[in-house]
């Protein structure tokens, strides 16, 4: 269940994962499928995304969106601990739908830092629930939980005024990567597609998406991965599946990615 001071819980609730983390380990920028929300339990970190540059102290609830890229890195040389709860979206569009009473409007976390006391220990209540419910009443208080957690901590998302465009060129080349992630695909491919030259693909796809052509071609592998995992697909297999050399070259990218191994993934699945 463990690598170093990484652990993921086992899974009781469905949908939802329970990370636990104390490290001085920067992330490189990565990205989930899933909304994460956690708390700084000690130190502080900083960390880059599309909300900007922010920090984290003790005390603080974190936020990260699906599909946000970002990074992670502790200030000062103590490191720092946090504890994150990752759901599946399906379980965060139900709870915004009771909460907004059937609105279907797009709910995201507006704040990737909030310094709020009654949410912090809402949360901690939840995260103890996430790794011990059992009875029925637990899952009662567990969902009225979610309710006011999110209800809180999510803001509808606002029409953009001017919504940031991406390049055709830039989407051109990316769709070359979503519509067959497993395809094998080289810079001189994208560029070739896109009609720009190859530097002009790495710095034009790393304006738009935060990632390069590679990363960005390695983190929707590995989301196909950790799908497959949750699915109980063997770990060599998953590996193949997803594109990946051998199962060892995947474990390098996801424990990269999330701090975790597929196996320690697996096992919480179980």
């Amino acid at each position: 269940m463990t690598r170093g001071q990484f652990k993921i819980l086992r899974r009781r609730i469905a949908g939802v994962d329970a990370v636990e983390a104390a490290t001085r380990h920067s992330f490189p920028r990565h990205s989930h499928e899933q909304f994460g929300i956690g708390l700084i339990h000690q130190g502080a970190q900083k960390s880059l995304s599309g909300r900007g540059l922010v920090e984290a102290e003790c005390g603080d609830v974190i936020t990260v969106n699906p599909g946000e890229v970002h990074d992670g890195a502790p200030i000062g040389d103590a490191g720092r601990s946090w504890r994150m709860l990752y759901f599946e979206p399906t379980i965060v569009e139900a709870a915004v739908s009771d909460i907004r009473e059937g609105s279907r409007r797009c709910c995201e976390f507006a704040n990737p830092v909030i310094r709020n006391a009654a949410l912090a220990a809402r949360f901690r209540e939840i995260f103890a629930l996430a790794a011990t419910v059992e009875s029925d009443d637990q899952i009662v208080r567990w969902d009225e939980l979610v309710l006011t957690v999110l209800a809180e901590a999510m803001h509808p998302v606002p029409p953009p005024e001017a919504p940031a465009r991406v390049p055709a060129s830039i989407a051109t080349a990316r769709s070359l990567i979503d519509d067959d992630p497993l395809a094998s695909v080289t810079l001189a491919d994208l560029a070739r597609a896109s009609g720009l030259s190859r530097f002009q693909i790495v710095r034009g796809f790393a304006r738009a998406t935060g990632l390069t052509p590679h990363a960005y071609l390695m983190q929707r592998r590995i989301d196909i991965v950790r799908r497959l995992i949750a699915e109980g697909t063997p770990l060599a297999e998953a590996a193949i599946a997803g594109g990946f050399a051998d199962q060892s070259h995947m474990t390098r990218v996801f424990v990269r990615a999330y701090g975790v191994s597929p196996g320690a993934y697996a096992t919480a699945l179980g």
